[in-house]
């Protein structure tokens, strides 16, 4: 399997290996990702040493969700209960859906290429943040995001503080990889859209003591039908 690079590199790969360790790419570097089957779960030492510095509270849970294409599974409402923030990486394509999650925990989301000519087409491209001491970075598409965090041309970012946790979508696949503390997601598709795209998943990111835990959830996959009406929108 190819390794994970760092964000000065190549983007990290949307691999489907779990543990797997790179210490060519300038530190620890673990990967992993899932089918919609079943829970996935694994944790950076390496972010969580970064993050506690700074006394961030273990504990701390951030639901992470992408790509829904204007539908919004009710079961997301109820995985992400209980969480202190909200992370949207883009192609939300309704405003409504936005406001649902809101119910829940307070939400920081991004545009993404489909929703331009949507009401969610305001949304800003890229967003920095904070939640209890974790550091974040989201932006849709992981191409561009990683190359202006290469180039250091994140606004509200400063030079030598490296986010704890780089969030995109648009790839529709799954998948973490931890390049030297920096855990780099993806939840994957919350709605699977397209009959290639893997099951329709969200994430949950949790400080532990042992660093940045990741769970990817699956969600049911809806019928073709409904999909293609929804691609068509």
């Amino acid at each position: 399997m190819a390794a994970a690079a760092g964000p000065a590199d190549e983007p990290p790969p949307a691999t489907r290996t779990r543990g797997d360790e790179n210490p060519g790419a300038g530190g620890r570097t673990r990967a992993t990702s899932r089918s919609a089957r079943g829970r996935t779960r694994a944790t950076s030492r390496s972010a969580g040493a970064r993050a506690g510095a700074r006394a961030t509270p273990h504990g701390t849970r951030i639901g992470v969700i992408s790509d829904n294409h204007g539908y919004l599974d009710p079961a997301v409402l109820t995985i992400f209960a209980g969480v202190d923030h909200i992370i949207h990486a883009g192609d939300v394509m309704d405003a409504a859906i936005l406001e649902q999650l809101a119910t829940v925990a307070p939400v920081t989301a991004v545009a993404g290429n489909m929703d331009s000519g949507q009401p969610t087409s305001g949304l800003p491209r890229q967003v920095t943040g904070e939640v209890a001491g974790v550091r974040f970075l989201v932006g849709h598409k992981r191409k561009r995001l990683l190359r202006d965090l290469a180039a250091g041309d994140i606004e509200g970012l400063a030079a030598g503080e490296p986010p704890d946790l780089v969030i995109y979508g648009h790839d529709h696949v799954p998948a973490a990889a931890w390049v030297e503390g920096t855990l780099y997601l993806d939840p994957g598709s919350a709605s699977a859209p397209h009959e290639e795209d893997d099951g329709p998943t969200v994430a949950i990111v949790e400080v532990t003591a042992a660093g940045l835990a990741v769970s990817f959830v699956p969600l049911r996959r809806r019928d073709a039908h409904d999909n293609r009406q929804r691609s068509r929108q």
